[in-house]
């Protein structure tokens, strides 16, 4: 039994179901005049001049003061002008993507460009085309253009604007495209390809790919017609074209198992159904007359409508559909996702079946206008309601700041987040989160008031306590990590190191004295740490910043020995003299006798802390890491060391390198600091 397949592209397009339902209604209101076949369709004619049309050749043919109708193809602008001329009422059916590229000629021409229509010279819609503009050349294909450049090489440096028929094949355009693109050098392309005949032709191409025989249905005087049998004939061993059933038997096709069937785009669909169900053993019902089908195809839709159709174009700004119907539809971008940032092309492709609502039928346009949008939103609804329930986390972008928190589109719903749910800390700046993209947790949906509640700090805290439980489950003593600074105390810096805050204590911060953290780190630094020490049952960490790896003694013996003179800084003054930092880590002791080349009362009468000074290093103790270090010794003609008097004699005077910082770990430092440990894990907690 054969197998017989229906292009589902097959039949009128959008232009020509429009124009013919223009003429039907306007013959049904009294005589029109039809300038020139409105479709390569005897049996649409036929109909149409018995509900009182009458078919004419030329504008002198119409009377003058008579109704008459341009067809789907569009005519000259001469046309035009002669029927205002004779006082004619002028019914405009031009197809609106024919309208599209008059509009485009003469938008070049104003421009001071040359046009170049790729098509049929002798088509009407090429010569209505042509005849919008005052430079306007018609070529076939690149070979002819070549032809024209040879003759007229001075076309190749001018401005051209290229277009092309609605019908062409897009495999001729796209080669003539590519080759003029080499010798032009002033050139613009407008693929003017109309998108239904793209999807009519590369689902015809399909179809004969895997069909043993095709009928290509249709007038073989259309070219639109024909270029379908040329599309088949490439893949297809066997095409045949014919205008009726009738002219059909089964008979030719007797050793075909597979059986294709297209039709043109001015072939209505009964006589689809007539070679279908006379190729078929599945019987395609015909309930209806001709007549009452084709005027059904004629239906309008309403605002609010839900409609199926076919994406047959994409552009940056918008989706074209066909529905099927007498208007084509398109859906802006706006229209299609709540995403700003969203790319056309990444949401749709052309041959996808989309599913949309009618927002606008407008007859001055020719359009119907589609939002994905709004019918996704009934289902969204129910999302966002179930969401509450199932604590999904859902993906928002904030769209904008108000006195209370942040607003969020999440699939296209609107959804309040108050300034206590948006994650940061409270009084904080919120003006940086919008037009970014968040994960959030939906709390509350009042449908009815339309009112839907979200949480940023409900996913943050969850990611936080997971990210901590992990945290715990690897921690160990000098593990590492990379951390982000989030507060800072006289004694210490809290360092996150992923959803656990450690204690840097202000020892472990530099091998330098420091008086404050804040000279080494700032809130929101990225920091190396490593695990000192670690408490699960208190949930305490220490952690460390300076590199042990570095030895501050070993530095100091690889640079300096007894009798050189170094830079220090003064980084702590006792009454027995001044300690200095000689490199990080390392202090020397400047004794009170070495301050100056006379007796001092005390260190803060020569020197002041932080002041740098030049001092000479006059012991070194190795086993015990201790600097002695001298101002004295460098003062002109001052004695290097002399006597102390008896009073001083009960001084200290050991050259101790004490450290600004002790080497145990801060977990066993003094109980302040351990405290302040404990009251700051709990802040860090609830800093939300």
């Amino acid at each position: 039994m054969m197998q017989v397949l229906l292009a589902s592209s097959a039949g009128f397009c959008y232009g020509v179901r429009r124009a013919v339902e223009q003429a039907a209604q306007a013959a049904e209101a009294g005589q029109v005049y039809l300038l020139g076949h409105i479709t390569h369709n005897d049996h649409v004619i036929r109909w149409l001049e018995d509900k009182g049309a009458v078919t004419v050749s030329t504008p002198e043919q119409v009377p003058p003061g008579a109704t008459v109708l341009i067809r789907a193809h569009g005519e000259p602008d001469e046309t035009y002008r002669l029927l205002e001329a004779r006082g004619c009422q002028v019914l405009d059916a031009t197809c609106p993507d024919v309208a599209k590229i008059h509009d485009i000629v003469r938008q070049a021409q104003e421009r001071g460009r040359i046009l170049i229509v790729v098509g049929e010279k002798d088509h009407p819609e090429v010569v209505g085309i042509v005849g919008s503009a005052r430079s306007a050349l018609a070529v076939r294909d690149w070979q002819e253009l070549e032809e024209l450049f040879r003759s007229r090489p001075e076309l190749t440096q001018a401005p051209l604007s290229f277009v092309c028929q609605t019908t062409a094949i897009r495999d001729g355009w796209e080669k003539t495209v590519e080759n003029a693109k080499k010798v032009c050098t002033s050139a613009e392309f407008f693929d003017t390809i109309c998108g239904a005949t793209s999807k009519r032709q590369w689902e015809a191409a399909e179809l004969a790919k895997r069909c043993d025989a095709m009928i290509v249905i249709g007038d073989p005087k259309s070219s639109n017609t024909r270029r379908l049998a040329q599309l088949c004939q490439a893949s297809c061993p066997l095409v045949v074209q014919t205008e009726r059933g009738e002219e059909l038997s089964r008979q030719d096709f007797q050793h075909v198992q597979t059986l294709g069937i297209t039709a043109g785009a001015s072939t209505p669909e009964w006589i689809i159904k007539e070679v279908y169900n006379k190729m078929s053993d599945e019987i395609m019902e015909i309930e209806q007359s001709f007549a009452q089908m084709l005027e059904e195809s004629f239906k309008t839709l309403n605002n609010g409508d839900k409609v199926t159709g076919t994406v047959v174009a994409v552009t940056p700004t918008e989706v074209q559909v066909e529905l099927g119907i007498k208007y084509p539809g398109y859906i802006p971008l706006s229209e299609l996702s709540d995403d700003p940032n969203a790319k056309v092309e990444d949401l749709v492709k052309v041959g996808d079946e989309i599913q949309a609502q009618v927002m606008m039928v407008s007859d001055r346009d020719c359009m119907v206008k589609l939002s994905k949008k709004r019918l996704d939103a009934a289902k969204n609804w129910e999302i966002v309601e179930a969401a509450v329930e199932s604590k999904e986390v859902m993906e928002g972008y904030i769209t904008e700041e108000n006195k209370g928190g942040l607003v969020a589109s999440v699939k296209g719903i609107r959804v309040f987040i108050p300034a206590s749910q948006s994650g940061k800390p409270r009084g904080a700046d919120l003006s940086d989160m919008v037009k970014t993209q968040v994960q959030l947790r939906i709390t509350e949906v009042n449908r009815s008031r339309r009112r839907v509640v979200g949480s940023i700090r409900a996913v943050q805290a969850e990611a936080r306590a997971a990210a901590a439980a992990k945290v715990w489950a690897e921690i160990e003593q000098g593990k590492r990590y990379t951390g982000t600074v989030k507060s800072l105390t006289s004694y210490g810096a809290f360092v996150d190191i992923g959803g656990v805050d450690g204690m840097v204590h202000i020892s472990e911060l530099s091998w330098s004295r420091i008086k404050n953290p804040a000279e080494v780190v700032s809130v929101g630094d990225q920091v190396e740490v490593y695990v000192i020490s670690f408490d699960p049952e208190k949930k305490k960490i220490s952690l460390g910043m300076k590199d042990h790896s570095q030895d501050p003694w070993s530095v100091f013996l690889s640079k300096y020995t007894v009798g050189d003179v170094a830079t220090v800084r003064v980084v702590k003054l006792m009454t027995f003299g001044a300690f200095a930092e000689i490199v990080p880590g390392v202090d020397g002791l400047i004794h009170i006798s070495q301050i100056a080349d006379h007796r001092i009362d005390k260190p803060e009468d020569v020197l002041t802390e932080g002041e740098s000074v030049e001092a000479k290093i006059i012991a070194i103790d190795e086993e015990n890491q201790k600097v002695s270090l001298s101002i004295r010794a460098l003062i002109e003609g001052g004695p290097y060391l002399e006597d102390e008097p008896a009073e001083m004699d009960d001084e200290p005077v050991e050259m101790d390198n004490e450290p600004a910082q002790a080497d145990q770990p801060p977990l066993q430092q003094e109980q302040p600091a351990q405290e302040a440990v404990e009251t700051s894990q709990e802040d860090s907690s609830d800093q939300e």
